[in-house]
């Protein structure tokens, strides 16, 4: 199984996981009609390559929009917590390598590339709490400008106290409790 080669099986699989998702969560993409999501899962198998990396990592993607301009759909993770399978990472690979000991087993910026994602900025983190409350008990990282990084910082976000936050870290701290989202357009 290759980013650009999924067995049936696995597209069979993937797919029917989304659909079940899609129905059970129709307030999240209000106006959009499945089978025309599904034509394009099935003309973009990288796309479902990904889409299956980001559910074997606890993500639980599903359809949040539509882009009219690019006519893609857009997927984020939709689990309730930051994604298990994406936990104890520090920022990027340069704060990886800054690391002298203890190092986690890979950065966020790293692995949502190896996933074929990005990971989401602050205003798809601000998005995504409007069709739920997520993070209420872990953080997740987001795209963080070159200015903050520059500095040796990085952004991550939560939702407490019915709100919304963003806060930085030093990019090459992780945390058990902290991990990424992904945003994903087909």
């Amino acid at each position: 199984m290759s980013k650009n080669n999924l067995s049936p099986e696995y597209q069979e699989e993937i797919i029917s996981i989304l659909k079940t998702r899609f129905e059970k969560n129709k307030t999240r993409h209000e106006g959009i009609e499945w089978n025309k999501v599904q034509e394009k899962l099935e003309a973009n198998p990288s796309k479902l390559w990904s889409l299956l990396e980001m559910e074997k990592t606890d993500g639980e993607p599903d359809v949040v929009g539509y882009d009219k301009n690019s006519n893609e759909y857009v997927f984020f993770d939709c689990v309730a917590e930051s994604p298990k399978g994406r936990r104890s990472l520090c920022y990027d690979r340069k704060a990886l390598d800054s690391r002298k000991e203890h190092k986690p087993k890979n950065s966020a910026i790293d692995m949502a590339e190896e996933m074929g994602i990005d990971i989401l900025t602050e205003e798809q983190y601000r998005n995504l709490q409007e069709l739920g409350n997520f993070d209420t008990k872990t953080s997740s990282w987001i795209a963080t400008t070159p200015e903050v990084r520059k500095l040796g910082g990085a952004l991550f976000s939560d939702f407490r106290y019915g709100r919304t936050f963003v806060y930085h870290n030093g990019a090459e701290s992780y945390y058990a409790a902290r991990g990424f989202r992904g945003c994903l357009k087909v």
